[in-house]
């Protein structure tokens, strides 16, 4: 019942995209008319036909010119229409799925951090590309075979009740039959469909994580097990495939046949009422009448020969409407604030936050930034050093209590506004597949090459960049100039140096360069920053040494807070840390 409910919950919001396209639906509907009149009208001069050579003891050959002429001239017809249809229905199909899949990545951007946290990258790139694909595919198919499908089973029903009622019941008795067995066997099979659609999402997810971290599996000797885990998987997919396909591949020949069995019913009853002397029933007629059953089961029938295709397709729209009903980020009030002058005095205000409700992580946390203060985070991993940034930029909202910036709750300053004013370097990095330029121009896209160079100076990637034979034209990315990890670091830096934020927000930005180059980066830092607020999430305690206060972090509480030197002074949590750290690395 459920399933039930969700295909048609999902069927009904993907009509409207389908109705979206009202001339190209019209000129179908005419030409599956022109189609399916043409279709019966062949079957008729058949049977007319066939009466004029055996009905007669001579065969009037003018006559027959004649309708073969007319025969000709309407296949031409139903050719034409038939494939009028198909453009049609591939335009539809595909240009609908488009706008389904644009309207997808639109809501994938509005989606809040937390739904990227809980999802892998292989489910939702799944979404996009196979089950959309599916969806497509179906549609296209189930659009060649309404609208010319639909008027022949109308039209042969009118001139089979017209030629022979007795005949027409045979026909009309094994139909309901027909629809019974697809019902019950596209039932059986649509859970099966279901899961394997996603099993293909958690595959697709296992062999981009595989894919993208193959040094560490290399490392660690992990093929096997990796290999054990695909086949695991892998094999799940292939026994709900194939029970799926087993259950959808029995519908066709199912209703094939009950069609053939309906078929020689007519063929048998007919001729056993025109040996009768039913004068009613010829042999023409006869001939008509079992090619208008065959074409009035005809749609049915391949209707139940795509249910593989429409049962996938339904399984990828539950999937792509699973993902556009996932919550997208409160919008911003109307009167949303828009700053402009930025100090930089952040203020925490009791402020507590957890992911998940039994396990609390911040609780009634205070804090005061100066402008222009340089405050470092440290702590053991867990402590909620990065979760402090997310509430900063808003990724995600304080359970209770409020943050400040200049004395404005952040809530009620817009998003897009918020984080506009901070600029981010992380311990990951990321440069997309472009030029140098186009990644260097992320944050500030009408940065001119004089800009570009200077943060490039400062970030000590200048002289690299301008020796590459193409400069800051060089393609970096899978395809284009294979970089580092540290040289990545130092681009990003640079490319945070370009949008000149006035706040900084810095997740281990040094971790991948070595000592030398770090320190000059730190210099680099403290020149862009100066006068500003930044924030410096560290664990190598070297490199915060100069910071204004260090917050010394544990579960999410402020443990210790000061300088370097009084927090050494204090012999506490800070100290063990650092001369612990300080110890390891001589």
């Amino acid at each position: 019942m459920n399933r039930r409910r969700s295909f048609l919950t999902s069927l009904k919001l993907f009509f409207p995209y389908l109705t979206a396209y009202p001339k190209q639906l019209i000129a179908a509907i005419i030409l599956g008319i022109a189609s399916g009149v043409t279709s019966v009208t062949m079957t008729y001069l058949i049977g007319v036909s066939v009466d004029q050579m055996v009905g007669t003891g001579s065969v009037n050959f003018s006559q027959l010119t004649k309708i073969l002429t007319l025969f000709v001239g309407i296949f031409l017809v139903t050719v034409v229409s038939q494939y009028l249809i198909a453009r049609l229905g591939n335009f539809v199909a595909y240009d609908s799925v488009a706008q389904l899949r644009e309207r997808t990545f639109t809501h994938l951007n509005q989606l809040p951090l937390s739904y990227y946290d809980q999802t892998t990258k292989g489910d939702i790139v799944s979404r996009f590309t196979n089950d959309m694909d599916n969806i497509s595919v179906a549609i296209s198919a189930v659009f060649n075979q309404v609208f010319a499908g639909m008027t022949v089973v109308i039209i042969a029903l009118i001139f089979m009740l017209y030629l022979s009622p007795t005949l027409a019941l045979i026909v009309l008795a094994a139909t309901p039959i027909i629809f019974l067995v697809t019902y019950i066997l596209s039932r059986t099979s649509q859970k099966y469909f279901s899961a394997q659609q996603k099993l293909t999402g958690d595959i697709s997810g296992f062999i981009t994580e595989m894919i993208g971290n193959q040094k560490i599996v290399k490392a660690f000797q992990r093929e096997t097990v990796n290999q054990q885990n695909f086949e695991t998987l892998n094999q799940e997919l292939y026994y709900r495939g194939q029970k799926a396909q087993f259950a959808s591949s029995l519908t066709n020949p199912g209703s094939r046949f009950i069609d053939h069995m309906a078929y020689l019913s007519v063929g048998l009853v007919g001729g056993l009422l025109a040996l009768n002397g039913r004068t009613d029933i010829t042999v023409g007629i006869i001939s008509s009448f079992t090619i208008y059953a065959s074409q009035f089961t005809k749609p049915f029938i391949d209707l139940s020969g795509i249910t593989t295709q429409i049962q996938t397709a339904i399984a990828g729209l539950d999937r792509a409407f699973d993902l556009l009903n996932q919550p997208v980020e409160a919008p911003d009030g109307k009167n949303s604030l828009v700053l402009t002058d930025v100090f930089g005095e952040v203020v925490f205000e009791h402020v507590s936050f957890s992911y998940s409700k039994d396990r609390p992580l911040i609780q009634d946390f205070n804090l005061t930034v100066k402008p222009g203060e340089t405050i470092a985070i440290v702590g053991k991993t867990g402590a909620g050093k990065s979760t402090l940034v997310n509430l900063l930029m808003r990724f995600y909202e304080v359970d209770a209590g409020k943050i400040t910036i200049d004395g404005n709750d952040i809530q009620k300053i817009s998003r897009d506004n918020l984080r506009r004013h901070f600029g981010m370097v992380l311990q990951e990095t990321w440069l997309m597949e472009a030029s140098l330029r186009e990644n260097l121009r992320y944050g500030k896209p009408n940065a001119d090459d004089e800009e570009i160079f200077a943060a490039l100076k400062a970030a000590y990637m200048d002289d690299f960049v301008r020796n590459l034979p193409e400069g800051l034209d060089t393609i970096v990315g899978v395809t284009g100039l294979k970089l580092s990890d540290g040289q990545k670091q130092l681009l990003t830096i640079a490319r945070t140096m370009i949008s000149q934020p006035p706040m900084l927000i810095l997740d281990e930005a040094t971790s991948s360069v070595d000592t030398l180059t770090e320190k000059n980066i730190q210099t680099a830092f403290l020149t862009m920053m100066e006068g500003h607020t930044s924030f410096v999430i560290a664990h190598r305690l070297s490199t915060i040494k100069n910071a204004d206060q260090i917050l010394v972090l544990d579960q999410g509480q402020i443990v210790e807070i000061g300088t370097h030197e009084k927090l050494l002074e204090q012999t506490g949590y800070y100290y063990r840390l650092y001369h612990a750290q300080f110890t390891e690395e001589n």
